[in-house]
């Protein structure tokens, strides 16, 4: 293993992740985060000469439709059905005293 994790790396990723971990947790913990750098450093390895970075294994394509708008405003028609309305708003009942 070429990557090693100090005691203190294992502590400040506990104090972020706001865990309480025993003295074996935290070994495993550190057994774990050098495998996976060893891991991306055997990646890094890789001949990626040619390969063109993707943000998705899929081949995926803007699936969303064009923001269009197509029925238009509606206000007037909404507050139609209002009990009461004002200055183009609805008049609602006070819930909240100040």
């Amino acid at each position: 293993m070429a990557n090693t994790i100090s005691d203190e790396t294992i502590e400040y990723v506990g104090i972020l992740a706001k865990l309480e971990l025993s003295d074996e947790e935290k070994e495993n913990a550190k057994k774990d985060m050098e495998s996976m750098l060893d891991y991306i450093d055997k990646l890094n390895e890789l001949d990626t000469t040619g390969v063109e970075p993707m943000s998705h294994v899929f081949p995926v394509q803007n699936v969303f439709r064009e923001d269009v708008v197509e029925n238009g405003d509606g206000s007037s028609a909404t507050l139609a059905n209002a009990p009461e309305s004002r200055d183009n708003a609805f008049v609602v009942p006070v819930t909240v005293e100040a």
